[in-house]
């Protein structure tokens, strides 16, 4: 179940609950009695590895860069 972060607009205290997609916009009671909260958004981090992460990078004297790689240096 996804845990959404809110925060009490009257003690400033963030909290999270664990709740449905679709109750993620209900409103939420703060643990200290508070009913005047909002949503905060959050940003989700995925971890993993692909082929292209493991690439080394490429020279920016091996071709390309700027302007063909000539001027750089």
């Amino acid at each position: 179940m996804p845990r959404y972060e809110y925060r009490c607009r009257t003690c400033g205290d963030t909290f999270e609950l664990s709740r449905p997609m679709a109750q993620s916009s209900d409103p939420a009671d703060c643990p200290a009695g508070h009913d005047d909260t909002v949503k905060l958004l959050s940003t989700v981090a995925v971890g993993g590895t692909s082929s292209a992460a493991s690439a080394p990078a490429p020279s920016p004297r091996a071709g390309g860069g700027c302007c063909g790689g000539g001027c750089c240096g």
